[in-house]
């Protein structure tokens, strides 16, 4: 679950959260969020400030087990109605964060929500992504032409879809993964880089009795692929991320269709 690239999360950290609360400025309160419909401005502004303050306190708290992270959720503030308050309170949570991450190396055992990924590295990682991809939903709903992602984070992004984002039916046991189609290409026509996405299905019976079966895809390391999405990388992070058009299609139409079927999901 590590980064393949070279590259600062902690810089994306903290300039991200720069240019989330420079774009959250631009906005009304009820401005609504076209890439999260059913949030206004000020929604989206106190859900980071929620997210930065928790990873900040899941790592004070030391939190290893669910419960104790359930307990850091307890414990957060409730949702201030003034928004400078709540920027005041955005900007000392990020802080936090920054500063807890700061201390600790990646290696450093902490809770995370995927079993495979526990570790202070994870949240370090999800943080760079979680508070660029808001960073472009505060730039959408302010109207305002969105800054470009720097090229590394978004090539780690692509990978972190796969193996983080997409990876929890794959922790579950009994559940298993039956492809769909074959492989499709995504190929970063600006960095000539690209990753081999097998789309498939989870499919599996819960500790409810209930069965599933859910759209996936998984990062394979080799094979022949059927059908290929070309764009930027980019182009390719912010369609996978739910915030960009879908890039250039071309190959077989049932390999394309399950790996479309796993990103309209959206991230969980």
């Amino acid at each position: 679950m590590w980064c393949d690239c070279r590259m600062d999360f902690m810089d994306a950290i903290a300039t991200e959260s720069e240019r989330f609360i420079a774009a959250i400025e631009q906005t009304e309160p009820a401005d609504r969020v076209p890439t999260c419909p059913e949030w206004t401005a000020d929604d989206l502004l106190w859900h980071l400030t929620e997210v930065h303050g928790y990873w900040a306190g899941v790592l004070h708290r030391n939190a290893q087990t669910e419960a104790e992270a359930e307990e850091v959720e307890a414990n957060a503030p409730e949702r201030a109605e003034d928004r400078e308050q709540i920027i005041e309170l955005f900007n000392a949570n990020t802080a936090a964060l920054i500063g807890e991450l700061e201390q600790r190396s990646d290696a450093e055992p902490a809770w995370f929500w995927l079993e495979s990924a526990k570790t202070v590295g994870s949240t370090r990682r999800m943080q760079a992504h979680e508070t660029t991809m808001h960073r472009v939903d505060a730039e959408l709903a302010a109207g305002l032409e969105s800054v470009g992602v720097d090229p590394d984070l978004a090539a780690d992004g692509i990978a972190h879809a796969f193996d983080v984002m997409w990876a929890w039916w794959g922790t579950l046991p009994g559940f298993a993964f039956v492809e769909v189609g074959g492989p499709v290409e995504l190929v970063a026509s600006d960095l000539g880089r690209s990753w081999l996405a097998q789309p498939g299905r989870w499919q599996g019976t819960g500790q409810s009795g209930k069965h599933y079966d859910q759209s996936g895809a998984v990062l394979r390391p080799a094979g022949e692929p059927v059908a290929h999405y070309t764009g930027t990388v980019e182009q390719l992070y912010r369609w996978l991320w739910g915030r960009g058009p879908e890039p250039d299609a071309s190959g077989d139409a049932v390999s394309l269709d399950g790996l479309r079927a796993a990103q309209a999901q959206g991230m969980q």
